[in-house]
């Protein structure tokens, strides 16, 4: 029950951030000016014939946020019958979902792009979070791992930490024009997340090794469609497709963002949560029983 409710909000948080690049790259952030009702209605009342233009993908973004919201009180009730590490992990999803709420409705009151950054940022977390539960709740997480060192611990959290940071440069990007940060974060991430997904296929581990030949296709994805959305915003040159295409990359480059972002936390977590040493339990030798004549 919790691995199938962590796979529908990791699907629903995708479509969630689909309607979020949506929402930045038309123009429609601001199409709904109030928070939290939609021109005075409440949210889930507004009436869909009037969902048109700038108005259907900001109002469709809420409607999905709170879709999100849901699935996330229920997963969070589904992992705090596991206990332990999974319980504390709903409470953290629970708390971002609220967190990231409060944010987009704050960005529509006080017209502040940095709340835009934040919340776009906070998006891709919670995306991560979802992820990781949705792989520590699987059967096929507990397959016994094969082949990780110690040392690779440290290499997928920094290559996921890598990956976060070039998503937070990425926002800076839409928001603000800041590109050299994007520009120098892209070439860490494509120098050293290729290195550390060289050492994960060679483990031969059932879930790291396929997750690192998926993550080395999808930075080779990311680097086109990066290529491609530097040149339709910062150049003049000629690209086919006209305004669908200024809108499909940017878009695509955020969502596929996440997919490696996804696929990085995939492998950190496999590495750090396998190969713990269980604690030695003492085995008390059985008494042994001797015949004795008498």
């Amino acid at each position: 029950m919790a691995h199938r409710l962590a796979l529908t909000t990791v699907v629903a948080t995708f479509v969630l951030i689909l309607f979020g690049g949506l929402v930045t790259n038309t123009g429609a952030a601001l199409a709904v000016p109030d928070w939290p009702t939609t021109f005075g209605y409440t949210m889930f009342t507004y009436p869909w014939s009037q969902m048109v233009g700038g108005i259907f993908y900001e109002h469709s973004h809420r409607l999905l946020g709170s879709l999100v919201g849901l699935l996330t009180l229920a997963l969070a009730a589904a992992l705090w019958r596991e206990g332990g590490r999974l319980r504390a992990l709903g409470l953290v999803m629970v708390g971002a979902v609220v967190a990231q709420g409060v944010l987009g409705g704050l960005r529509v009151v006080l017209l502040r792009d940095t709340l835009a950054i934040v919340h776009g940022c906070l998006a891709q977390a919670f995306f991560a979070l979802a992820v990781a539960a949705a792989l520590l709740t699987s059967a096929t997480h507990r397959l016994p791992v094969q082949g990780i060192d110690p040392t690779l611990r440290a290499l997928t959290l920094t290559a996921t930490g890598l990956v976060y940071v070039q998503i937070v440069f990425g926002a800076l990007i839409t928001h603000a024009g800041w590109i050299v940060l994007h520009l120098l974060g892209g070439a860490a991430v494509f120098v050293f997340v290729p290195m550390v997904t060289a050492r994960l296929r060679r483990t031969h581990d059932a879930i790291a090794t396929p997750v690192a030949g998926a993550l080395t296709l999808l930075l080779g994805l990311q680097l086109l469609l990066g290529v491609g959305s530097f040149v339709t915003r910062f150049t003049s040159v000629w690209i086919p497709g006209g305004q669908l295409t200024m809108l499909t990359l940017p878009v695509t480059h955020r969502l596929v963002a996440s997919l490696i972002l996804g696929a990085a936390v995939i492998t950190a977590v496999r590495v750090l949560t396998t190969g713990r040493p269980e604690r030695a339990t003492a085995v008390r030798p059985r008494p042994s029983l001797r015949l004795v004549r008498g």
